[in-house]
């Protein structure tokens, strides 16, 4: 059975800094490529950034770029992600998921129909 635990999200000032961690299991972790996507109420979700099996690649969405940094521990079957400079258009619910690889923003989820619970990044004026 596949679970994904996000944590590490909370309430920062804007170009302040947070670091998100995503526990996977039910698959072969380090077989996958994993992303990270948000979803603020009322909008899609969308994709933020992935990180291939290795960890030898990685790939942003535009908004993101120079800002946010995917990283992944295979032996611990957790992948991260280092937000920096973050602003008030961060604010959003942040997953993790097994991705299919694709040019962004066209990545997606292998299973789009199953999420963890996110963890709530709130990012202050």
């Amino acid at each position: 059975q596949v679970q994904l635990v996000e944590s590490g999200g909370g309430l920062v000032q804007a170009g302040g800094s947070l670091s998100l961690s995503c526990a996977a299991s039910g698959r072969t972790f380090s077989a996958n490529a994993m992303g990270w996507f948000r979803q603020d109420p009322g909008k899609e979700r969308e994709f933020v950034a992935g990180i291939n099996w290795s960890g030898a690649t990685t790939i942003y969405a535009d908004s993101v770029k120079g800002r946010f940094t995917i990283s992944r521990d295979n032996a611990k079957s957790t992948v991260y992600l280092q937000m920096n400079s973050l602003r008030p258009e961060d604010t959003a619910v942040y997953y993790c998921n097994y991705i299919i690889w694709a040019d962004p923003p066209h990545v997606r989820a292998v299973r789009p129909t199953f999420w963890g619970q996110g963890t709530q990044v709130t990012v202050s004026t």
